[in-house]
């Protein structure tokens, strides 16, 4: 059974995403169908709209940890093949249809798309910051969406379907048996706009979209050169044998008091 299925409806590709066993979680597998996904929708002559979904309760549960824990990769081993959707190459827009749980990875790739319609059940959680591996670093909400959100969001609270409406970050929500005949209308709509208009408005909104993921990334990494390796390896490990974790803090008690800035090199 593949782990990523599609199907066209004219000049709209549906990508559903199919694990439902581990609400969709990101393997290796399912990381290396979905790169092949989207370069093949980048690459169609003929395919102008594309449906990102999931298949049964979840949308995507973000990284596969037991994956990541066997392999000793922590965010999960990379494809061959570059994403053009992760690393945002593609040209086309994207609708997210929200048909359940999206947490940590799993909402990075609804933040990768361009309009979102969510299921009124649908549960939103960026979960890194739980298991010490700084929540929102890599996450375009820091930058798109209003401060106190985004730190709730960076500090592991859970969000709700009609939650992320009212903020507006969600353009829909909708009953489960109307999710994808919504997120079809909307791409139908897109289909009526001139081409060169359709693809220049997407291409212009993206560049206008703020991102700080770079000057984030180099914080992220200071930040773990000073921060608590110990406590990183326990929550992995308490995750492994399904138990709370024992966290104990700074490896160096004195690295409390020397948060690292931007500026920060490496130790």
């Amino acid at each position: 059974m593949a782990v990523v299925e599609t199907e066209r409806h004219g000049q709209i590709l549906v990508v559903r995403m199919n694990r439902p066993e581990r609400l969709n979680a990101l393997n290796h597998e399912m990381r290396t169908e979905l790169a092949e996904t989207w370069i093949e929708f980048r690459e169609s002559k003929e395919l102008e709209v594309a449906i990102f979904t999931g298949t049964g309760r979840g949308f995507c549960a973000g990284e596969d940890m037991k994956e990541s824990l066997a392999d000793g990769a922590p965010g999960g081993r990379r494809p061959a093949k570059e994403d053009p959707f992760m690393s945002g190459a593609l040209e086309k827009p994207v609708i997210a249809a929200i048909n359940g749980f999206a947490m940590g990875g799993g909402f990075m790739l609804v933040e990768g798309t361009d309009l979102r319609v969510a299921v009124r059940e649908a549960v939103f959680e960026v979960s890194e910051a739980k298991r010490w591996l700084l929540g929102g670093y890599n996450h375009g909400h820091i930058a798109n969406l209003p401060y106190s959100v985004a730190m709730e969001m960076a500090l592991g609270f859970r969000f709700s379907a009609q939650r992320f409406y009212e903020i507006g970050f969600i353009n829909r929500v909708v009953e489960a048996d109307e999710l994808i005949p919504t997120a079809l209308e909307m791409a139908a709509h897109l289909l009526t706009l001139p081409p060169a208009s359709r693809v220049n408005t997407v291409h212009m909104m993206r560049q206008m979209r703020p991102s700080i993921a770079p000057d984030m990334a180099r914080l992220a990494g200071a930040l773990h050169d000073h921060g608590a390796k110990s406590d990183l390896m326990e929550s992995r490990a308490a995750f492994s044998e399904k138990r709370a974790p024992d966290f104990k803090g700074w490896d160096n008690p004195e690295d409390r008091y020397r948060l690292p800035t931007l500026d920060t090199p490496p130790k």
